[in-house]
């Protein structure tokens, strides 16, 4: 545990010490406020569905930006042999880098804490979807996350990762929208893979046991085809 804590604070320290972390946040920030003025000032709608919906298509783009650097990085430098030699296993390696990654998306969701306080401030909004809609956002892109650390695992090179890690999250993106062609038992399989699928739900205030099994399965299971993609490099 001790490792997995200090790989996720090295992570941290660089995000929050990179200027493309920052410019990422004022951009994610921007956009959303944009898009919250819109809702709230000309439609005079005190909703957050269409702020979080929008937030989760931003991931699309966010998330790959966030993870392309987590081992490409490291190969990029030569710190990728640094590293798996260290008393760190591969798994302790994946876990603290998703984390510091997860923790850098967090801190981007808690900027945006102040339009759903607006409301409640000014308006008389149902609170239950406002804080679950930030629960399927975190998972929502916690998923993303781990794919694009995936990717990272694979590519040399941080243009690659990202553009590999945005393919792999662009197509579980598209899959509710595919399941419309085929015919059951196809579109069930198809739209239960699909994220926002599961995200709709948590917009509406709805915490399913279902799809939280579901993030978090995915997840985990992400998360170890990028141990053994570790793995199999170090022993190549």
């Amino acid at each position: 545990m001790h490792n997995i804590l200090a790989i996720t604070r090295k992570e941290l320290h660089h995000y929050f010490s990179s200027p493309i972390a920052y410019a990422l946040a004022t951009m994610f920030l921007f956009i959303n406020g944009f898009v919250f003025l819109m809702v709230v000032y000309f439609q005079q709608q005190a909703d957050m569905s269409v702020v979080t919906m929008n937030m989760g298509v931003i991931f699309l783009f966010l998330c790959p930006l966030i993870s392309m650097r987590l081992f490409s990085e490291e190969r990029r430098t030569g710190t990728m042999e640094l590293l798996m030699t260290a008393p760190v296993t591969e798994t302790q390696a994946v876990l603290g880098k998703f984390l510091g990654a997860v923790g850098m998306l967090a801190a981007m969701l808690a900027l945006t804490f102040h339009l759903p306080l607006f409301l409640i401030l000014f308006g008389k909004p149902d609170i239950g979807p406002l804080w679950s809609s930030y629960l399927g956002l975190l998972l929502l892109g916690s998923g993303y996350l781990a794919l694009g650390l995936l990717a990272s695992s694979l590519a040399k090179n941080q243009v690659v990762a990202a553009v590999t890690g945005f393919g792999m999250i662009l197509f579980l993106w598209l899959l509710s929208a595919s399941g419309d062609i085929f015919s059951p038992p196809v579109t069930d399989i198809l739209k239960y893979l699909s994220f926002f699928e599961h995200f709709g739900d948590f917009t509406k205030g709805v915490l399913d046991t279902r799809h939280l099994i579901f993030y978090l399965s995915f997840i985990g299971y992400v998360l170890y085809l990028s141990v053994l993609s570790i793995r199999n490099r170090k022993w190549r």
